[in-house]
């Protein structure tokens, strides 16, 4: 009577593995690329190009305001952003809601959050980044890369991001 049911668990067995290590490796690779570059308004309509930003490290962060943990690691993201201002470190959070500026422009308000947000409304972004879920965060180096990609929320104003950051600006820039 077991011995029927060995074949179908061992091959479910051996498909969630084959699953757990295609993800493991697809994440792993998703830094050391060059970002793709993209031009998108932020809520006055300001155009940003992100190639703009060559020679300053860059903090992308893809949100929603319908996202809980997006909306939770916002605080934080704002402490960092005053943390490094006036250094060569830039921040831009790119909401993916398709309502754009009415979803948008009163939670900015409301958290008086004074980074550049940007409305990426017909969701081009996630798309050319391989988002798979909100948030999303990608650390762009001066030249141009993606040298880090962080799933999920976190907490920027912690003393491990700050020095993290700190970090990265010390580092001398390298040559394109």
């Amino acid at each position: 009577m077991m011995s029927r049911w060995v074949p179908p668990v061992l091959v479910l067995f051996l498909a969630l593995a084959a699953a757990l290590y295609y993800q493991q490796t697809r994440l792993a690779t998703r830094s050391g690329y060059p970002a793709p570059d993209f031009v998108l308004p932020d809520l006055s309509g300001r155009p940003y190009k992100l190639s703009d930003f060559r020679g300053k490290l860059v903090f992308l962060n893809l949100w929603a305001t319908w996202c809980p943990p997006c909306r939770d690691e916002m605080p934080s993201m704002e402490k960092l952003h005053r943390q490094l201002s006036g250094t060569d470190f830039v921040m831009l959070a790119v909401s993916e809601d398709a309502q754009g500026r009415a979803a948008v422009e009163p939670f900015v308000r409301q958290l008086g959050l004074t980074f550049p947000v940007l409305l990426d409304t017909d969701g081009y972004l996630p798309k050319r980044y391989g988002v798979s879920g909100y948030p999303e965060t990608f650390i762009i180096d001066r030249s141009g890369r993606i040298i880090q990609h962080l799933i999920g929320p976190e907490d920027w104003a912690s003393d491990q991001a700050i020095a993290y950051f700190n970090g990265l600006l010390k580092q001398p820039e390298e040559r394109l």
